[in-house]
């Protein structure tokens, strides 16, 4: 089989292979790199940070659902100071001679409740050195009446420019929500507000309730659903995105195999992201990688970015 670079660009940042982990599947990578080097992947997108640490929501807070699983974890995590200081040193391979230091990309998720919280986080993880920074904006804004972010282009472009101006030249990655009406409209918006890149599809709400007790399955009601079945609505989402916008995308949702993520790229993704894949499999990844590969390599293609947007309409 000839080999096929898998070398690709996100935003002006080298991957050396387009797959990466999503954030909230992936913890710091402690637990994986028990399994294998983490360098062996492109990018790990580390769990999911606010300014100050969460406890995050009361459990049960994960249910298993046909073809995928929801989730309410209510975003537990340290807080960005712990992970600059506790958790970004170990991503960076510090401490391990040299030559099995991690080679791979290392992207920080942010949540906040105002813009200054993504300000403030923007400026302390750029001068931590991250890669690149994912804004999630799935997030209730306090000062909107809760109303999420991503769920008006307004709000969404406010919090993506709050983030580039203190990003300090670090990319800027915007998570879009699949929980609204158009997502192009979001896209644009975040565009038009200055960001380097997309990554979508974030979880779709879901519920599930015991038949037996009549009481919601998860302590929270409401979760976010994830796994192979959405996989379609990610392809799609992706697919409008890359059609109205000319950022490049960070496609995921359901992947777990190589053909999957050949669709979120064929549909215009540049690199994809493997996580609830995870939680079953911890080479997920890694076998998604060399699938991927494989199929490019059948292909007859030279490089695997040769994928990105290459969908023939009918």
């Amino acid at each position: 089989m000839p080999d096929v670079n898998m070398q690709v660009e996100l935003a002006g940042v080298t991957l050396k292979n387009p797959v990466v982990v999503a954030s909230g599947t992936f913890g710091f990578g402690r637990e994986y790199s028990q399994f294998y080097d983490l360098g062996e992947l492109g990018g790990i997108c580390a769990k999911g940070l606010t300014l100050h640490p969460r406890n995050g929501n009361p459990a049960p807070r994960i249910a298993e659902t046909p073809m995928g699983i929801l989730n309410s974890v209510g975003l537990e995590n340290p807080g960005v100071d712990a992970f600059i200081k506790e958790e970004l040193p170990f991503l960076r391979g510090e401490g391990l001679p040299y030559k099995k230091r991690f080679e791979t990309k290392i992207i920080a998720n942010i949540s906040g409740n105002t813009p200054e919280e993504y300000g403030i986080m923007c400026e302390k993880l750029a001068e931590a050195g991250v890669d690149m920074i994912e804004v999630n904006i799935s997030c209730p804004n306090v000062k909107a009446g809760g109303l999420a972010y991503g769920t008006r282009p307004e709000l969404a472009a406010e919090v993506t420019e709050t983030a580039k101006k203190h990003a300090g030249g670090v990319p800027v990655m915007v998570k879009l929500s699949p929980n609204v009406t158009d997502i192009t409209e979001i896209a644009r918006a975040v565009e038009g507000a200055g960001a380097d890149a997309l990554s979508l599809i974030n979880t779709l709400r879901g519920m599930r309730i015991d038949v037996n007790t009549r009481r919601p399955v998860l302590k929270m009601n409401t979760g976010g659903l994830s796994g192979p079945a959405v996989l379609p609505v990610a392809v799609r989402m992706v697919w409008e995105a890359a059609q109205a916008v000319k950022l490049p995308i960070l496609g995921m949702g359901g992947v777990s195999k190589g053909t999957d993520a050949a669709q979120l790229m064929l549909a215009g993704a540049s690199a994809v992201a493997v996580g609830t894949a995870l939680f079953a499999d911890p080479f997920a990844p890694l076998k998604v990688r060399d699938e991927l590969a494989g199929l490019a390599a059948r292909q007859g293609l030279a490089s695997v970015s040769e994928l990105t947007g290459g969908v023939r309409p009918w």
